[in-house]
């Protein structure tokens, strides 16, 4: 009885603590917690190699970089952590990329226990959504269809590199098949063999069951709610045409403008450099795969030190804009940049409204996209000048480990170990921010309830341009 009413007791407490706060705040607060349990998991021995030593610092970067799936590291993950710690990587890797609240919501529907209105409100703002209504059904449709792909392409790598002989046992297949799609799926980008996917660049059937699953994890968990409704509907006896959101119009549009933009771009500049001794159809799949993992999966078939700068370039301007908003990805997101875009068009048209899919864009959504772009280009812009100033690399190099790390994509030239106690921060700080998202970094620091002054100044025109 005394023990129920500590329960009681603690749990009214821990309310009181929580309704002083946002729940911006709150889940900011619940990733930081996340990442020092994560740190204290690293340094267990249980997962750990024998006698393998890593620095606190090069640990604590370890633990950002995994729950923000971004996939840089200081040092090689095979001599420091052994296979039970690769699959607490896996665990941290869901966590981390679909959300603390989709995780633990969905825990809370297995067990039939009841979800709380605060509760849905974390929820809501975990996974960027604009309204409560749904949320819960969004976690368990979409979570369950993620871990369902997970666990058919974990079966199908694990067949399929048995049989091709890229493992010697069945043990090693099963247990790298199964990391390959978790990795994909969530976006990860960790290279736990030490070559990342390179062993596989000639393997176009791996490469686009890849590119297919990293499409999967970076395009929207509203998008597949979308998916997932639009295939119950074409089994009902309705007539009516199933209405996909507006949100998944945009998302799937700016996907595949990005997408075809920056195979393109990548074909274009390498076709007579890394890419000159592949036949056509081998030059155009490379460059399809690096225009959809530099947006957010990180995984590479190449040493990226081959490609020209320029191309680099392009794929700094991929990992800047990542995924899609409420995905595991990270970046200003594609739907900011699609905003800009038609905000742009709209004003060369000389129109006040950005239409688009019959549908007028709410000014406040402009608003936002404007801040986030301008605010990350400026918090870029500021890394690469400091990191400039601190290292003792390439500004090549240097641009894109921000933008991967912004990104939360994990490419690298190879940089990541090499760079100062600062700059390590630095890149820390900048993979949090990423996984967190711009806009939600500003209103971190927005008090809960903000005055209204109840009046307007007069306007007064000024010169621009």
């Amino acid at each position: 009885m005394n023990l129920t009413r500590r329960i009681n007791g603690l749990r009214q407490y821990f309310r009181k603590i929580t309704n002083r706060f946002s729940s911006i705040q709150i889940i900011v607060f619940y990733y930081l917690i996340m990442t020092v349990l994560s740190l204290i998991l690293f340094y267990t021995p249980f997962f750990r190699q024998p006698d393998s030593q890593v620095p606190f610092l090069d640990m604590v970067f370890m633990a950002i970089s995994t729950i923000s799936v971004t996939g840089l590291t200081t040092f090689d993950i095979n001599s420091v952590f052994n296979q039970t710690g690769v699959l607490l990587l896996e665990v941290l890797f869901h966590i981390g990329g679909l959300g603390i609240m989709m995780i633990s919501t969905f825990f809370f529907i297995v067990s039939k226990r009841r979800i709380t209105l605060k509760q849905r409100q974390l929820i809501m703002t975990d996974m960027n959504q604009p309204r409560l209504s749904g949320v819960v059904n969004l976690i368990r449709i979409t979570l369950t269809m993620l871990l369902c792909i997970e666990a058919i392409f974990g079966v199908l790598f694990s067949a399929y590199f048995y049989w091709k002989g890229y493992y010697s046992t069945l043990r090693e297949s099963i247990f790298y098949g199964f990391y390959q799609s978790i990795s994909a799926v969530t976006n990860s980008g960790f290279d736990v063999s030490g070559d990342s996917i390179i062993p596989f660049a000639h393997d176009s059937l791996f490469i686009l069951l890849i590119m297919l699953l990293i499409f999967i994890g970076g395009i929207g968990f509203p998008v597949l709610m979308d998916f997932h409704g639009w295939v119950y509907h074409r089994k009902s006896p309705s007539k009516i045409p199933y209405r996909f959101s507006l949100f998944s119009k945009i998302a799937l549009l700016a996907f595949f403008i990005l997408f075809v933009g920056g195979a393109l771009a990548i074909w274009l500049l390498e076709r007579n450099h890394s890419f000159s001794h592949m036949s056509f159809l081998d030059q155009w799949l490379n460059s399809s795969f690096y225009s959809i993992t530099t947006r957010n999966a990180g995984l590479q078939i190449h040493n990226l030190n081959q490609f020209q700068n320029t191309t680099l370039i392009i794929f700094s301007m991929l990992m800047f804009i990542g995924c899609s908003p409420s995905s595991v990805g990270g970046g200003i997101r594609t739907t900011t940049i699609a905003i800009i875009g038609l905000y742009l068009y709209s004003f060369i048209k000389n129109e006040e409204d950005i239409n688009v899919f019959n549908r007028r864009i709410p000014q406040d959504d402009v608003r936002k996209s404007v801040v986030v772009f301008m605010l990350s280009m400026g918090m870029c812009f500021f890394s690469i000048l400091f990191l400039t100033a601190t290292e003792k690399h390439s500004l090549i190099a240097i641009i894109v480990e921000v933008t991967s790390a912004f990104g939360t994509t994990g490419l690298s030239l190879g940089i990541t170990d090499d760079l100062s106690t600062t700059g390590k921060i630095m890149i820390a700080i900048l993979m949090f921010i990423g996984r967190i998202g711009m806009l939600y970094t500003l209103l971190l620091f927005i008090p809960k309830e903000t005055r209204d002054l109840g009046y307007e100044y007069p306007e007064e025109k000024i010169i621009i341009g």
